[in-house]
């Protein structure tokens, strides 16, 4: 039985005292948890303060990107050991914006996902279609190939420590969403990709979220899918009570 997960991708949003704010709204209605995990994703300024502040609580903390070197000469990036050292236990990896606007391929994301295992940070691999590539129908073949890219040469051992995240693009921020029955059919493809490279047994324990203007208002449809195992929320993540339904999702009933 998977755990769901419900994560928030706070992008390159919120001050150090935002954040306080944020979790310490989080924590006032997190309540039982228990079934299910929490985890928020600050950009690299807040990781210390939020830190702070969920220790000992059912909250976990990750981050939104990694390099691939434990140090070295390279000005601006962030290591993964210096993400340990942060406690964060989850890194975001191969997010379509990090795609998209700073070039990042499916080689160096490959490079992120091996650095991010070999530090006991359990990656969240990023992926998905865009609309025309959608619209031209090569949606499932694009997914497939980024899946198959991004885990290459690994072994089923490493592949099961790995989260995927299925993202649209064209519904990051947007306010469309893929049909319930869209993503499932998709989450269903990646598991059977991953079972073809892992084995069915690895496949069945792998967390698939489904990212992409996920609000309040869709979590419940969502999250009645077999196959969607949690949520990387974008936007809703931004404001304690939204991200709080959101964590709090009601099971399908009957």
């Amino acid at each position: 039985m998977r755990t769901p997960l419900l994560a928030g991708n706070w992008k390159m949003y919120k001050t150090t005292g935002e954040a306080r704010e944020l979790v310490e709204g989080l924590l006032h209605g997190l309540g039982d948890v228990s079934d299910r995990k929490v985890l928020v994703c600050p950009p690299f300024t807040a990781l210390q303060t939020v830190r702070d502040l969920i220790r000992g609580t059912p909250i976990a903390l990750g981050a939104q990107d990694v390099y691939i070197e434990p140090q070295g000469a390279f000005t601006g990036a962030i290591s993964p050991v210096m993400l340990r050292d942060l406690g964060c236990t989850y890194v975001i990896v191969g997010h379509s914006e990090r795609r998209a606007i700073f070039g990042e391929g499916d080689e160096l994301i490959n490079k992120k996902v091996r650095a991010a295992l070999a530090h006991d940070l359990t990656p969240i691999l990023c992926v998905g279609e865009t609309k025309p590539q959608r619209d031209a129908g090569q949606a499932e073949s694009i997914v497939v190939a980024q899946v198959r890219a991004a885990l290459a040469g690994m072994a089923p051992e490493q592949i099961g420590r790995i989260v995927i995240a299925y993202e649209p693009v064209w519904a990051i921020g947007t306010g469309d969403t893929a049909t319930p029955a869209d993503a499932q059919a998709m989450h269903e493809t990646i598991r059977r990709i991953l079972g073809d490279m892992a084995g069915f047994d690895v496949a069945a324990t792998i967390n698939i979220l489904y990212g992409g203007s996920v609000k309040p208002d869709n979590i419940d449809d969502l999250m009645a899918q077999p196959d969607i195992d949690g949520a990387l929320v974008g936007g809703a993540s931004l404001k304690a009570d939204s991200f709080l339904r959101i964590v709090h999702f009601l099971p399908p009933q009957g």
